[in-house]
């Protein structure tokens, strides 16, 4: 006796299942046929449990990328991933570029900036580390 499957479903559930980084990284190379791509997750990098994947840094460089200015390039990324973005991504870093300005660059993406915290500043740790004093 043979199983039978409802492919639409083994497909929705597998999709819930795959993880954030390799849907990105599947998506980008489909819509933009990179000559680079690089999908970093950066969570462990904020507070947020182990296993995250809410952060991202995401180098693409790509021919489609020439002539645009870099809010258009940064919008068609945007638009590529608008699920993930409203699902389960809160931060994404963009670096898109043309091959020669990736060439220009020596081949690199500049590097995240720690963490700071919620307000940018660093003024919500140190409040919540004063307030913790008091209550000690």
């Amino acid at each position: 006796m043979g199983y039978r499957y409802n492919l639409q479903l083994v497909i929705q559930i597998f999709s819930h299942t795959m993880k954030i980084q390799v849907k990105i990284t599947d998506k980008l190379m489909q819509a933009f046929s990179p000559m680079h791509l690089e999908v970093l997750n950066e969570s462990h990098m904020h507070n947020v449990p182990e296993g995250s994947e809410s952060h991202f840094k995401v180098t693409v460089v790509s021919e489609q990328f020439a002539d645009s200015p870099l809010i258009k390039r940064h919008r068609a990324v945007n638009q590529v991933l608008s699920g993930e973005i409203r699902q389960a991504i809160h931060a994404l870093a963009l670096h898109t570029m043309t091959p020669e300005e990736w060439f220009s660059k020596g081949g690199r993406s500049p590097d995240s900036p720690p963490c700071l915290g919620g307000d940018k500043t660093g003024l919500q740790a140190k409040r919540q580390g004063a307030l913790a004093e008091k209550l000690t």
